[in-house]
């Protein structure tokens, strides 16, 4: 066996090893979402009920994770099949970012303008062209640690995010995750605790999260939880999404005046492209009790579609 390939088993050893997000034994830094409330959970769950969508979620099609961060005392976190791993396609990419950051402040790599825009346009753009540069500079094994370093890829919760392949071709692949042989993989919970410990400033460090964070907005695709938030007014909006024939993937930190949350959809259907824009209203509903009609101007969704989608 090779010295890379004892590196990635020294590393998952070390992740089973780890002590499990919500057992009180976390490193600093690493910290878990909310617990569940009910709240919040039952009225997820009639947005389910509402947009008809009871079966993708029973088949487990359909993964959901949303966390209201309006009250800073007490956030809340509702889910469903959230700890289902599912092909992600480009949502993924946001491991790069954060490997990318840690290769950064540990030295390794210099955080030029040419880098930042490749960051930039593998995000906001979900150029693969740009995401596979990136991974030949920062590299696989340094991905995978990263994951499994914060608990992102956790074998005792199901897996979690996983980038095992670059986006350039199909002699791109290192390694597809262990448990369920995807390549570019995710559940929701660990992509809403991504989000989670970006806003409050603990993935690599506050510096560096705040530029991640930056990277993550104005995103430059027009589709999804973009084309529906665009109908309602002052959303800002941090997100990475991801399309692949009938995957279709979204996340997003979003913030409207007063109030704040993450959501996450993971859906597996011809359909996702039309239901992701509607869902992230009902969602945001939750949050904020607006709607498209309340009390302001409608704007047709899509209208702001610029450039190829890529992702």
């Amino acid at each position: 066996m090779g010295v890379r390939r004892w590196g990635f088993v020294i590393l998952l050893l070390a992740a089973l090893l780890w002590p499990a997000p919500g057992d009180g034994l976390e490193p600093a830094g690493v910290r878990s979402l909310p617990g569940s409330s009910p709240g919040l959970q039952q009225a997820l769950e009639q947005v389910v009920r509402e947009l008809s969508l009871a079966g993708p979620v029973r088949e487990h099609r359909l993964a959901l994770a949303l966390v209201d961060l309006s009250d800073e005392r007490a956030h809340r976190y509702a889910g469903l099949n959230d700890l289902d791993m599912m092909y992600s396609a480009s949502l993924p990419k946001i491991c790069i970012l954060l490997a990318g950051f840690e290769k950064i402040k540990a030295g390794l790599l210099d955080y030029t303008p040419q880098l930042k825009e490749t960051f930039t346009r593998l995000i906001r753009f979900s150029s693969n062209a740009d995401a596979s540069l990136a991974v030949r500079r920062i590299g696989f094994e340094s991905i995978a640690g990263a994951l499994l370093r914060y608990g992102f890829y956790d074998p005792r919760r199901n897996g979690g995010l996983w980038l095992g392949k670059a986006y350039g071709g199909p002699n791109d692949y290192w390694r597809r995750d262990p448990l369920h042989n995807i390549s570019h993989g995710a559940n929701a919970w660990q992509v809403a605790r991504f989000f989670y410990l970006l806003d409050q400033g603990r993935l690599v460090n506050p510096r560096y999260s705040a530029e991640m964070k930056e990277i993550l907005s104005q995103p430059g695709i027009h589709h999804k939880f973009v084309r529906g938030l665009e109908t309602l007014p002052g959303r800002v909006v941090y997100r990475k999404s991801g399309t692949w024939k009938d995957t279709h993937c979204d996340a997003a930190l979003v913030e409207a005046a007063d109030r704040r949350y993450i959501a996450v959809a993971l859906m597996q259907d011809p359909r996702g492209g039309e239901v992701l824009p509607k869902l992230i209203v009902k969602m945001d509903e939750i949050i904020t009790g607006e709607t498209p009609f309340s009390g302001y101007r409608y704007r047709a969704a899509g209208a702001r579609l610029l450039g190829p989608v890529l992702d």
